[in-house]
């Protein structure tokens, strides 16, 4: 499964020149995700990859920076006769908010079921899920963690043929685990091998459930509203600071940290930067970038600089 993430978005709280509001596009496979969906975010998608046909979209939280994209682009979906089924996932209180700006898109043409989820809950998807999870800002606010099924063992072809297998689909029979002309599987396949993990912080100080929940990831999805020279105003309003965010995917081991949420009080090179200092595997995305994660043994996940023009 192709797994990559497309930022629409990485402004902090309002929206600069450069800079789009929260809004990222998970496309796992065949499906397409988006996380957030701040203000512009369809003109922002228009202008990167296409205004995608989504399976679904899932709200951290129910500030207005995260979701007033949503009016526009439900109608948007509806004036371009859309006919499947629209998911939208959020905390409770998603569907009151929905009602609240309902006369601002009107009636719909396609199916809208909006999800409001409890933290813990697990959406299963093919081949994977998405797990929401408590997060510590002002309010119900949710992380989510995208958790790829384990995958079959390697498979060793010549072991297989000194036990009498021939080459062909009795080989992926055994990797899928059944049993062929008496050679089981695990005289022949290794261990599952786990999966890919992708983490999205939404808004938050550091917590212990983000911790656990980003512990191993591949890639760590981290706001860093504020430098650390800033951490009192970082506490009073529920955000984190870049050095904080590289402190845990430190200390628990994540493979890429990429830093959204960005203040315009600070150049993105400072959040980097502060950040890389504690934790060398770092990226700031600018809009339009991606991040493409591949299996761990084709490699390490990558950001992926858009060749669009910059504002």
């Amino acid at each position: 499964m192709d797994l990559s993430l497309v930022f629409a978005g990485t402004a902090g709280s309002v929206p600069t020149a450069r800079r789009g509001l929260p809004a990222v596009l998970l496309r796992a496979g065949g499906d397409r995700i988006l996380m957030d969906c701040g203000e512009g975010t369809q003109r922002q998608l228009i202008r990167s990859v296409g205004l995608v046909d989504l399976d679904a979209i899932f709200l951290t939280h129910l500030h207005a920076d995260h979701w007033l994209g949503l009016p526009g682009m439900l109608k948007s979906f509806d004036l371009r006769e859309r006919s499947r089924e629209l998911l939208l996932y959020g905390p409770p209180g998603t569907a009151a908010l929905l009602q609240s700006v309902r006369a601002t898109y009107g009636r719909l043409g396609y199916p809208l079921a909006v999800i409001e989820l409890d933290a813990g809950d697990a959406i299963e998807w093919d081949g994977y899920e998405i797990e929401a999870f408590n997060v510590a800002h002002r309010g119900q606010a949710f992380g989510y963690a995208v958790i790829e099924h384990d995958r079959p063992g390697r498979l060793d072809p010549d072991r297989a043929r000194e036990l009498g297998v021939t080459d062909g689909p009795d080989l992926g029979r055994l990797q899928a685990g059944e049993t062929v002309d008496g050679v089981t599987a695990d005289q022949v396949v290794g261990p599952p091998r786990p999966g890919r993990r992708i983490v999205f912080s939404g808004d938050t100080s550091p917590c212990e459930t983000l911790r656990a929940q980003a512990s191993g990831a591949d890639v760590l999805v981290h706001e860093a509203t504020f430098l650390h020279a800033d951490l009192d105003r970082a506490r009073q309003t529920g955000h984190s600071t870049a050095r904080q965010a590289a402190e845990l995917a430190r200390e628990v081991e994540v493979r890429l940290l990429v830093l959204t949420h960005v203040s315009q009080r600070y150049h993105p090179r400072e959040v980097r930067d502060e950040a890389r200092t504690t934790f060398p595997a770092t990226e700031v995305p600018r809009d339009f970038d991606q991040v493409v994660v591949p299996f761990p043994e084709k490699g390490a996940p990558e950001l992926v600089r858009s060749e669009l023009p910059v504002p």
